[in-house]
């Protein structure tokens, strides 16, 4: 029996049914490329979830993380600190795009982030009301659920959720929602649901994730600002999966040229290993009294470590302008498959920088979800070593996660086997 075969079985007998996975078990990966126990070798679109943006064990990376490890791994920034992670705040500080004077707090998951800034919001305003959007991803916990805006799999029978949670649509020009419509709601919201003196923050990814990688657009984040500022809310950028030049600047945000008042990073912060953050102008984050933030593991000397590394291969690499040349020739790509007799079920192709997706569709005239037909898609790359993942609220969405240090033959040798899993499972249907 395969070694593949004998880990399901296992996790079948120990793993919680709810823990959703691959049959793709990794047994080594470098850069784009990953290697599972078979010996099967993998191109790796998915990046860990935006995770590995300096690819799976960048040199520096490691280098970095061994030569920590020598000196200690744990100590609790509470209990002991260090001055890695101070320096880590001074140069997350300087990179938010807040235009203001930041300051830094670090915690390990994106989620951890995203309900710290909320609170964070909370104790700066003295309000509790948060405007989250429709088709948005913030994270498992309880909050993180309320915030999201998706129900299956992530809110679906987990409920009741934290109150004044509210949700507004997202611009989506495919299915016909405007900037100018989702405004309008907005300001429809808090006419007639929640008074504007209520709310602490509204919470925006630049591009939607787990959503279907919708970009929003810079007049959507423009006059987003301007409501928050007419009625005094904060405006929480969450770069979880947008930030660390994944977009083609370090933060999404800044192609719209709109200054947020805190953001949330995570993901491709410290190359693989655990760290999130939150950044935000110094009044705000100072807000909370001393204690009310942190955790014990918050800021772990390892991973933050590995995020010092991770901005200077940044700056070293130039990954913001890789990221937009990665981005450029996938769209370019999926543009031409588009465009060819029989691949009319590709919908819509969009994105920001190496963040692109491609959307599946039963036809062009009615835009129904092509769910069955976006699964099988997957299925056919796995098969031919592509890793990818699917997203959007309709189960219809392939995103493509590529490290942003993939070699150009990797690349194009990932983007062959994507067209063919494309053609294949198109002949299938």
């Amino acid at each position: 029996m395969p070694a593949s075969a004998q880990l399901q079985t296992r996790q079948k007998a120990a793993v919680a049914g709810g823990v959703s996975t691959r049959g793709i078990f990794a047994d080594r990966a470098q850069n784009a490329e990953l290697w599972d126990v078979d010996g099967k070798r993998y191109i790796d679109f998915a990046a860990g979830i935006a995770v590995n943006n300096t690819g799976h064990r960048h040199p520096k990376v490691m280098a970095a993380v061994q030569e920590q490890a020598l000196r200690f791994t744990h100590t609790c920034f509470h209990v002991a600190p260090y001055e890695s992670y101070i320096g880590l705040a001074e140069r997350l500080n300087a990179l938010a795009p807040t235009g203001a004077e930041n300051r830094t707090m670090l915690v390990t998951t994106g989620a951890e982030a995203v309900e710290n800034a909320v609170k964070i919001a909370r104790a700066y305003t003295k309000r509790s009301g948060i405007i989250a959007f429709s088709g948005a991803f913030h994270g498992r916990t309880m909050l993180g659920m309320a915030l999201t805006g998706k129900v299956a799999p992530y809110k679906k029978n987990f409920g009741p959720f934290p109150a004044e949670i509210f949700h507004a649509p997202f611009p989506n020009p495919f299915m016909g929602i405007t900037t100018e419509a989702a405004i309008d709601e907005i300001e429809r919201l808090l006419s007639s649901d929640i008074d504007p003196e209520r709310i602490a923050a509204f919470i925006v990814e630049p591009v939607q994730g787990e959503g279907g990688f919708h970009v929003a657009p810079a007049e959507f984040l423009i006059r987003l600002r301007e409501i928050a500022d007419r009625h005094g809310i904060l405006l929480i950028a969450d770069e979880v999966q947008t930030g660390m030049a994944r977009t083609g600047k370090m933060f999404g945000i800044e192609h719209s040229g709109v200054r947020p008042d805190l953001v949330t990073m995570a993901k491709g912060l410290a190359g693989g290993f655990p760290l999130s953050a939150v950044v935000g102008r110094a009044e705000i984050m100072n807000a909370a009294h001393p204690g009310g933030l942190g955790g014990t593991y918050a800021g772990n000397p390892l991973a933050v470590a590995a995020a010092h590394a991770v901005l200077d291969v940044i700056e070293e690499e130039s990954l913001c302008e890789r990221a937009t040349n990665i981005g450029e020739r996938m769209t370019s790509r999926l543009k031409t498959l588009s465009q060819r007799q029989g691949m009319e079920r590709i919908g819509d192709i969009r994105g920001l920088g190496a963040m692109v997706a491609f959307e599946l569709i039963e036809d062009r005239a009615s835009k129904r979800a092509a769910s069955e037909l976006t699964t099988r898609i997957v299925a056919e790359a796995e098969k031919r070593g592509l890793i990818l993942i699917s997203c959007g609220t309709r189960f219809n969405v392939i995103r493509l996660l590529a490290p942003l240090t993939i070699a150009d033959e990797t690349l194009a040798e990932g983007l062959d086997i994507l067209e063919e899993a494309v053609e294949a499972a198109f002949s299938a249907f």
